[in-house]
């Protein structure tokens, strides 16, 4: 297409955006940019979308959340947020707690038996750096982990 979206054509490809998944507002902006007729127009769209709910960055930084929460640590996951632009009150409020708990299953799940030597323990800090968990998170499971 040549030129911009008519306003209904710009709503529907919103929806057919949001229809797929959720996405945050900054992220589906960013989407429809290219087709909106003025910056004006595509806030208007996002914010009557907003209006219905059938745009929520809350509901995105949720959904999101407890995706990567199998995987990855709170810092990982603030770090996403933050980069689909997802604000940072929103994304404090989803990613609290249980960080210990998600760090002792992913490492259960990667790793069956308990570290046999300073290495293998140090293989393991570093894994869990690298998905995101605390140092303090990484410390309190790897000497409890010692101890059983």
């Amino acid at each position: 297409m040549d030129g911009p979206d008519t306003p209904a054509a710009l709503k529907a490809r919103a929806l057919r955006h949001l229809v797929r998944r959720e996405h945050a507002r900054s992220e589906l902006a960013r989407k429809l940019a290219p087709f909106a007729p003025s910056p004006e127009a595509l806030e208007q769209l996002l914010d009557a979308l907003a209006a219905k709910k059938q745009l929520s960055d809350e509901r995105y930084a949720e959904l999101r959340t407890h995706q990567l929460s199998r995987k990855y640590g709170a810092a990982r996951i603030r770090l996403e947020l933050k980069a689909k632009g997802v604000a940072q009150n929103i994304v404090d409020h989803v990613c609290t707690g249980g960080e210990l708990e998600r760090a002792a299953a992913i490492l259960k799940r990667k790793y069956r038996t308990p570290a046999a030597s300073r290495e293998e323990r140090a293989r393991r800090m570093r894994f869990l750096q690298q998905r995101g968990f605390s140092h303090e998170t990484i410390r309190k499971l790897l000497s409890s982990a010692d101890t059983d």
